[in-house]
């Protein structure tokens, strides 16, 4: 029987449109994050990143998790979850106050911040962060630490990330459905960055494209922070649907030869490498048909078009375009397909690369692909603890505190259903 969880374990949860995963990992004694289980189950209550079926989503979430707590050897309480629907919009807040040359202290520190969570507007959206990202003394930017130093202005920026207030509700009640408490709802682009990119890529400027199953998700870093985001109601489901509907087969099917046989690039040989395509229905009357590579990767191609030029536009509004040296990382699971950094890079006109997750010891090869970056972000995010504004106030924070009837609830809700 698994234990109960240890002080200092951290629990990521990736509710996504294709797959719900879950990660338990722990600080190990150097600092590193370890991984101690992890979970996956099939998304079938997922639409577009939105919860469409929250039976179905609370039942992907117990067992991905239960999955995870049986790796592991314990059983958690709380869970940090991801939301990577569209609607998510960035925000900087700057502001001042006057404190006459004397030295700041901590107190100042405490009332700008109190004031700075003040003047957070937004405009009647769900605020999911707001967090200081630097300090500036007299005009002077790029200040971590104030305290200690004469000024006559003492200012901070504020890194706000909102969205709208439904979404983020319904994902929150899937969660506590299943018997977990949830201590925070972290923007995907924000989560994903911390796996897939580094400090200095952040700092100098990188564009982040995740291509989920639905919904793929661009987003601009500057300057140490996230600057800009914007959702494509687009994705990797949606190549998977175009070989099914183009030659007559189920989506399982098609998914399969996406995997196997897709690529982002053709060659001559596909011309002549064939492919047997199965037929939607099973009987013995019906007769599969044979396709070469070249006509599986000509409608793969098309929609990878479709695509591309969205992400091109929304790199244009997100003033993503000089320097033009700054990279573009792929991630997510549209990352995976076969030549998929090449194509990008050619049509998109950037050096591009594919983000895979780094940073966490023992993450299974089965969960350190493109595909996780967000699941093993969240557990970087999470473990950072990163400084947020709405803990302040109490009526800002989505935080509920874990109780330890969570398990107990959990337990018997398991014993119902198999007894």
């Amino acid at each position: 029987m698994a234990r109960q969880a240890p002080e200092g374990l951290i629990t990521a949860l990736d509710i996504g449109s294709s797959k719900v995963c879950a990660l338990i990992a722990q600080k190990g004694d150097g600092g590193e994050l370890v991984v101690l289980g992890t979970g996956q189950r099939e998304s079938k209550g997922v639409k577009r990143g939105y919860i469409a079926d929250m039976a179905a989503t609370e039942l992907a979430v117990r067992e991905a998790v239960e999955q995870a707590e049986k790796i592991a050897g314990f059983n958690i309480e709380d869970v940090w979850v991801s939301f990577s629907a569209g609607g998510l919009i960035s925000d900087l807040v700057k502001l001042e106050i006057d404190l006459g040359g004397h030295r700041v202290d901590q107190s100042d520190i405490d009332h700008l911040l109190k004031t700075g969570r003040n003047a957070i507007d937004p405009h009647g959206r769900m605020v999911l962060h707001a967090q200081p990202t630097r300090y500036t003394i007299d005009g002077l930017a790029g200040v971590k630490t104030p305290l200690g130093l004469h000024a006559d202005r003492l200012g901070v920026e504020i890194h706000v990330v909102a969205t709208e207030g439904s979404p983020i509700r319904n994902l929150d009640l899937c969660v506590r459905s299943a018997h977990l408490e949830v201590r925070s709802i972290v923007a995907a682009p924000l989560a994903t960055g911390h796996a897939c990119l580094s400090d200095e890529e952040r700092d100098l400027g990188v564009a982040l494209v995740e291509i989920g199953a639905a919904v793929t998700n661009v987003s601009v870093f500057s300057q140490g922070m996230l600057t800009g985001l914007a959702s494509i109601p687009m994705g990797a489901a949606d190549i998977t649907d175009d070989i099914a509907s183009a030659f007559g087969t189920r989506r399982a099917q098609a998914e399969r030869m996406k995997c196997f046989y897709g690529s982002a690039n053709m060659t001559p040989r596909d011309n002549h490498d064939m492919i047997d395509v199965a037929p939607v229905a099973s009987d013995d009357e019906s007769e599969g048909t044979r396709i070469t590579r070249a006509q599986l990767i000509a409608v793969i191609r098309q929609r990878l078009d479709r695509l591309m030029g969205e992400i091109q536009k929304e790199l244009r509004k997100l003033n993503f375009e000089e320097p033009v040296g700054r990279q573009i990382v792929l991630t997510g699971g549209g990352a995976e397909l076969k030549g998929m950094a090449d194509y990008a890079q050619q049509a998109l006109g950037r050096t591009v690369r594919i983000g895979r997750p780094r940073g966490l010891s023992a993450l299974p090869d089965a969960h350190a692909g493109p595909g996780f970056a967000t699941l093993a972000g969240l557990a970087m995010f999470a473990a950072a603890d990163p400084i947020d504004l709405r803990a302040l106030d109490p009526q800002h924070q989505m935080v509920v505190r874990p109780n330890a009837g969570a398990v107990l609830r959990r337990l018997w809700a398991a014993f119902r259903a198999n007894y």
